[in-house]
């Protein structure tokens, strides 16, 4: 037997001195986040954790044993105090009164609320069960990659029995059983019959450990994950390049930029049901597995911890591309793979579902892994995305682990079969289980996790949207980025003023969050930046559905006359530079194939012309009929739209401190040489304003409220059109 009482891969994170100042709740809440806060531990939103604690019953005042239970939906590394359940112990345990038996297990779920302590809105898990019938005062149950790799091996029981022998611990084994009141039942009775038995391996699962105090159990905790973590990582060494059948292929040198050529037809291909921002990995596990001889099969097996499933779906799409091929060879394997995915899919739940189950969900893939390559995740938002990866990272962890715990002999049964599923039920490849398909069904589509589903907020006005928003450091443009990203877009500002760019960005990342939103500098007369800028939105979201310029210039010179190359520079930015924008942009839009969006910013100068104006004014009509002939060009997937404002004052780089003082003095209107630029600019803000029939002066947000309208789905049926916003200007009347 190993003695081994220093952690080798682990740290212990806590801090006596935080924790003596904390009450059991708020200790629980502590060892929560600690163990959140490692991937290696529990993934995102995964696992849940628990205290029995003895308060005053808030009627009448006697104490009362309270389960602290993390609560639905929560997650480990983020939940405060008040995201934890709490439930009368006796009125719970009392529940097994009205247990009806495992194939009615799903109603019990509405009896936990009426165990509820105090007047907490949270709502308890389905967990709930499994940690109350546990007869320890403070409970873990997590998901680390180590130990499911364990409970994923078709020799899993013996392999665990051999753990217990060489590092001293009890731990005792359950089968295969879907979360739920019958399991809690399960761990009560298993954990009877083993005195001292200090963890329990769920079969395909996860592991649950304990311990009398909150600091104690977080120590067994994280013990036993790195002593199993020890002992996973002592076969992967013995098996070496072995694992996952060996290498098949190198990854590929190119895998980055082909990535970004991919990545936009993947999202468009995935999207058809419903719009998903999407991710790319590379990591070194990542290219191990899909550059594998065992990657398609096991790729094709699915996951098996229930927590990796039900966010990577009921496998992922493997495209098995070779060194030789080229982008557009490895879409056409995309293609074909993706139409016998969802001939599968939809297999899969004809065969499975119960008159009573939801609708079939999106039959594409989250998670597409492209040898050579890499890995493809996709969600909602950017941090779903990233999140899917994260979750079949590690799942590639949990086969790695598993195939690694193999011996070589195949094995006449399968520790995780049970009373849930039998022998035949489980698929086994390289000592790998996978959860049977009929049980995935059950966790896919279990109404208690469409309830969850059902539960999560709206969505807003333009989430799943990819915004590039290029001037977007000031002026409208910075308004623009800032109300798409309220109204739940994903932001790429882009600005030749890079420092403004960053600074609106980290403004729109107090709207949607600093994973929603990103910056980049852009020289919109330069085709290979404008490249470059819609490269970096790729990148950072997968792909683009909205490209919203507002970038322009207003020529001037001391003496007025505008010259040659003054001309040539107008023409250039507020034109030329436009066409390339769209025409870049137009590149993503036909590689995704899903509808798309641009909007241009005119000026009501385009119909009125004016002496000392004339380049700009030309310019800008230009710009709009620009976007008649791009909204006939892109047409049907694009539409292209343009807004038409009059002066806009505030917070323009159109209109530096020297520019509004000349015009000041121009309109004679009296001023304070010592004013704020602001004041200077209110004032001729304010001037402008009584030229219109509303008399109010023109706003950035005005202008980002009518590009998001026509940027938006309330436009849908709108193409190659200008909105004015010049505050009535009859000049610019239509004629």
């Amino acid at each position: 037997m190993k003695t081994l009482s220093a952690l080798c891969y682990l740290d212990d994170l806590w801090d006596e001195k935080i924790a003596s100042g904390l009450d059991e709740p708020e200790l629980l809440r502590y060892r929560s986040n600690l163990l959140g806060a490692d991937l290696r531990i529990t993934n995102f939103g995964g696992g849940n954790t628990s205290s029995k604690i003895a308060q005053p019953d808030p009627l009448t005042g006697e104490p009362a044993e309270v389960l602290w239970v993390k609560g639905s939906g929560g997650d480990l590394g983020s939940i405060q105090r008040r995201g934890f359940a709490t439930l009368y112990m006796n009125k719970l345990l009392a529940l097994e009164g009205k247990y009806q038996g495992v194939s009615l297990e799903d109603a019990m779920v509405e009896l936990y609320p009426l165990c509820t302590f105090g007047q907490n809105p949270v709502a308890a898990s389905i967990d709930t069960p499994l940690h109350g019938f546990l007869p320890f005062p403070h409970v873990d149950h997590l998901h680390p990659d180590w130990a499911i790799a364990l409970a994923a091996a078709a020799n899993g029981k013996s392999k665990m029995d051999e753990f217990n022998r060489e590092y001293g611990h009890s731990l005792v084994w359950l089968p295969w059983q879907r979360p739920g009141f019958e399991l809690g039942l399960m761990l009560r009775r298993i954990v009877a019959e083993n005195p001292g038995c200090d963890g329990v391996v769920l079969g395909g699962h996860g592991l649950f450990t304990w311990g009398d105090t909150q600091r104690l159990c977080y120590l067994n905790t994280i013990t036993m994950i790195d002593h199993l973590g020890q002992f996973v990582q002592e076969h992967m060494e013995r098996k070496g390049a072995a694992i996952f059948g060996g290498a098949v292929q190198e990854a590929r040198a190119d895998r980055k930029e082909l990535a970004l050529d991919l990545l936009p037809f993947v999202r468009g291909r995935v999207s058809q049901q419903k719009r998903l921002i999407g991710s790319f990995c590379d990591l070194p596990e990542v290219l191990k597995f899909v550059n594998s001889k065992d990657a398609a099969a096991l790729a094709h097996l699915g996951t098996s911890c229930p927590d990796h499933f039900i966010r990577t779906k009921i496998r992922p799409l493997f495209v098995p591309a070779e060194a030789a091929d080229d982008a557009a060879a490895i879409r056409t394997k995309i293609e074909a793979a993706l139409k016998t995915y969802g001939a599968e899919y939809t297999a899969y739940y004809k065969a499975h579902a119960e008159p009573d189950s939801p609708a079939m969900r999106d039959a594409n893939p989250t998670v597409v892994l492209v040898a050579g390559v890499g890995m493809f995740s996709f969600g909602r938002s950017r941090t779903e995305s990233r999140i899917v990866g994260e979750f079949y990272t590690n799942a590639i962890h949990v086969m790695e682990g598993a195939t690694a715990l193999g011996d070589g002999k195949a094995a006449a049964d399968v520790p995780q079969a049970g009373p849930a599923a039998p022998c035949e039920a489980f698929k086994v490849h390289a000592n790998y289980v996978a959860l049977p398909v009929s049980e995935a069904f059950r966790i896919e589509y279990w109404a208690l996790e469409e309830a969850k589903i059902r539960r999560q907020p709206a969505e807003k006005e333009l989430s799943r949207q990819i915004a590039l928003i290029v001037g977007g450091a000031s002026g409208i443009g910075r308004a623009v980025a800032l109300l798409a990203a309220e109204r739940g877009a994903h932001v790429m500002i882009a600005d030749r003023d890079l420092a403004g760019s960053e600074k609106t960005a980290k403004e729109a990342a107090a709207l949607a969050g600093k994973e929603a939103t990103g910056a980049t500098a852009v020289d919109i007369r330069n085709r290979d930046t404008v490249f470059s800028a819609i490269r970096a939105t790729v990148a950072q979201f997968g792909g683009l559905d909205i490209l919203i310029n507002t970038a322009a210039i207003f020529p001037s010179s001391p003496d007025g006359v505008i010259g040659d190359a003054m001309w040539a520079t107008t023409l250039d930015l507020n034109v030329t530079a436009n066409y390339l924008l769209a025409d870049e942009a137009a590149k993503i839009f036909a590689a995704q194939n899903i509808d798309a969006s641009i909007v241009l910013t005119s000026s009501a100068n385009a119909v009125v012309p004016k002496r000392g104006s004339e380049v700009y004014d030309v310019s800008k009509a230009a710009l709009s009929h620009l976007v008649r002939e791009l909204a006939v060009g892109l047409s049907p997937k694009v539409r292209v739209n343009g807004i038409s404002p009059a002066t806009v004052v505030k917070g323009s780089t159109m209109f530096p401190r020297d520019r509004v003082m000349s015009s000041l003095t121009k309109y004679n209107i009296a001023f304070d040489a010592a004013s704020t630029d602001d004041e200077l600019r209110n004032l001729l803000a304010t001037f402008y304003a009584k030229r219109t029939l509303t008399h109010q002066p023109i706003d950035p947000n005005d202008c980002a409220q009518a590009i998001l309208f026509l940027a938006g789905p309330h436009a849908r049926c709108t193409s190659g059109h200008l909105i004015p916003v010049d505050g009535g200007l009859p000049e610019a009347f239509l004629r």
